[in-house]
């Protein structure tokens, strides 16, 4: 166990975590230059275009130093805020991390969350400057930053470039130096923890795990605490490029387990394997259901693709255990599905994938998060609100509560006055500004979840020249003025536009949605109001206004009376014509709802 060192890498998006992966991969021989390839651990098409990590990849090298034999156990983790907690079992099954700062881009704001969660973890933080190789690098500066972050010394930044592979063979030897072995009790009865899963469809569920305590043989009856299920361990082994059955993993090693499952949520990230006839008194510490945070409707284009779409949605699910979904119909799309992702990236990936694997062209309606609703005979019990058709009557209602988020926003100084802007005018209150250096702020804000999903990132990025980074986690749910607005198409609500906004917004974004509308659709024989209400309070209106004929053409002269009696004939006929004519609403102005502001 001594020689085994188990770590992570953390580091903002984009700061070349997978490259360096890849030459720590090509130095300690673990993949041969026939395999070897740009980011070798991202295996998705998606991932390699995007340059994301998407699903966290664990993968041994062997390596030797003075003299000796160690196993390097790399944890990939992705970097993206929606994964926050695949990124946190992922650091819990290490004991320590490289910590990656780009030496052009400086530190980020999730570069500093994810390190905090290390330190939560008691990690060992090994810091390195990437691509130092760069013109545009700027090492001296950014080293000083690093230093008053983490308060380490100067010798400890180590300079790295992953491109060119400079100072590779020093991080590798420090990793064995500074990063201490894992710590277990080997006689103790088995606790091993799932860090991550991975669906393969032939063999059903792998699961990925950590041995905390006591070993796992091949063939032994095992136990998934959590879930309460028992298994037969088919086949164990660690993981290399490709996988290498062993006969046992020992405590503190890293391997996986294959036992035939075929359903991803029988397999939680976070939980514990222990032995079926000696299993452990208590699972390991810091397991949590994945909550999906953000919410939306994805509809088939065409109504006979439904049941191809839940058929789609249920082989994602095999790949993906955080995605949830229940059938549910709306009077404007027909039949289709209520999906829970765990933020706005994660919304845009499942799309994406439903698009490329499967041919699915879909809609997806306005995204919004859950809220909680205490009604006046029983404000104690909270009632979920996942969507806003099931907010309750306003006169029973007692309170509405919605999530808010801490989020941090790096920036330039330049662009603080703009971000602010931004912040308040999305409901956010700050809790702290201070600077990084004289160039950067870090600006903390609380804000309610709700107004970060529609548009916010986007607009940061432009607000700050693409300078800004953004990163968040929730904070818990507080008390707010929210009310329902609808919006009626000549007199009919249209229950997919239906949406919960604070009552301080709601004539604003009301009047916007009207008239956004009226631009999309198309005019009709008739006059069609677009209202936004309130309950039964109409707050704006538009009149979309009709196509006419000119009747009175053909009125050469004559009497007025013959102009007012056509006049009059169409007047009936348009009345007639609005009593039994429905407007189609297109699919462009579902879309554009998305994007009041442009």
């Amino acid at each position: 166990m001594k020689n085994i060192r188990n770590f992570c890498i953390i580091a903002h998006i984009d700061h070349g975590k997978s490259t360096l992966a890849d030459r720590l991969l090509e130095y300690t021989n673990t993949v041969s230059q026939r395999e070897l390839q740009a980011q070798t651990l991202d295996d998705m098409d998606l991932e390699k275009e995007r340059g994301i990590t998407i699903k966290s990849h664990a993968i041994q090298m062997d390596y030797e130093y003075k003299g000796e034999k160690y196993i390097l156990n790399l944890i990939d983790t992705p970097g993206h805020v929606d994964f926050s907690y695949e990124v946190s079992r992922s650091i819990a099954a290490c004991e320590g991390a490289l910590l990656i700062v780009d030496a052009a881009q400086s530190i980020q704001a999730q570069t500093i969350s994810n390190l905090y969660l290390a330190l939560e973890n008691d990690l060992t933080i090994i810091p390195i400057l990437n691509k130092i190789d760069l013109p545009s690098a700027n090492p001296e500066e950014v080293t000083d930053e690093i230093m008053n972050l983490i308060g380490c010394d100067y010798e400890d930044v180590l300079r790295v470039s992953g491109k060119t592979g400079e100072g590779v063979h020093h991080l590798l030897e420090q990793i064995v130096e500074r990063i201490p072995a894992p710590v277990g009790d080997p006689e103790a009865p088995l606790q091993a923890l799932i860090f991550d899963s991975v669906y393969n469809p032939f063999r059903g569920i792998e699961a990925y795990f950590k041995v905390v305590n006591g070993s796992i043989k091949k063939g032994e009856k095992v136990k998934f605490m959590a879930t309460d299920k028992t298994y037969e361990a088919d086949e164990v082994g660690t993981l290399k490029l490709k996988q290498a059955p062993k006969k046992e993993i020992l405590t503190g090693d890293v391997g996986y387990i294959i036992s035939g499952i075929k359903d991803a949520r029988e397999v939680k990230v976070g939980d514990t394997i222990t032995s079926f006839e000696k299993p452990a008194a208590a699972p390991i510490e810091g397991f949590e259901e994945v909550k999906p945070m953000v919410f939306a409707g994805i509809y088939p284009i065409d109504s006979e693709d439904f049941e191809e779409l839940r058929f789609s949605l249920e082989k994602l699910r095999l790949n993906d255990a955080s995605l949830v979904f229940e059938p549910e119909s709306s009077a404007a799309l027909g039949f289709g599905f209520r999906c829970g992702f765990l933020g706005m990236l994660h919304m845009e990936i499942v799309q994406e994938r439903l698009d490329r694997e499967f041919n699915m062209n879909v809609i997806t309606t306005v995204p919004n998060v859950s809220y909680f609703g205490y009604s006046k005979k029983e404000p104690e019990v909270p009632i979920l609100i996942n969507n806003p058709s099931e907010m309750m009557d306003p006169s029973i209602m007692d309170r509405v509560e919605e999530p808010f988020i801490k989020a941090s926003i790096i920036t330039k100084s330049d662009f603080v006055g703009p971000v602010m802007t931004l912040c308040i005018e999305k409901r956010g209150e700050i809790v702290n500004q201070s600077y990084l250096t004289s160039e950067r702020v870090e600006l903390i804000f609380n804000m309610p979840l709700a107004e970060v999903v529609f548009d916010f990132y986007d607009r940061l990025k432009s607000i700050s020249k693409g300078y800004a980074s953004f990163d968040y986690h929730p904070i818990g749910f507080r008390a707010s003025k929210l009310v329902k607005m609808d919006i009626l198409i000549n007199g009919d609500m249209v229950d997919a536009l239906s949406s919960l906004i604070h009552d301080s917004n709601a004539y604003h974004i009301g009047k916007k949605m009207c008239e956004k509308l009226r631009e999309l659709i198309p005019r009709q024989q008739f006059d069609i109001a677009v209202q936004a209400a309130l309950g039964t309070k109409v707050i704006a209106r538009e009149t979309i206004k009709a196509l006419r004929k000119d009747v009175t053409a053909k009125c050469y002269g004559g009497d007025i009376s013959r102009k007012r009696k056509l006049l009059e004939k169409q007047k009936e006929g348009k009345k007639k014509m609005k009593q039994i004519g429905r407007v189609e609403v297109p699919q462009s102005a579902f879309m554009a709802v998305l994007k009041l502001n442009d």
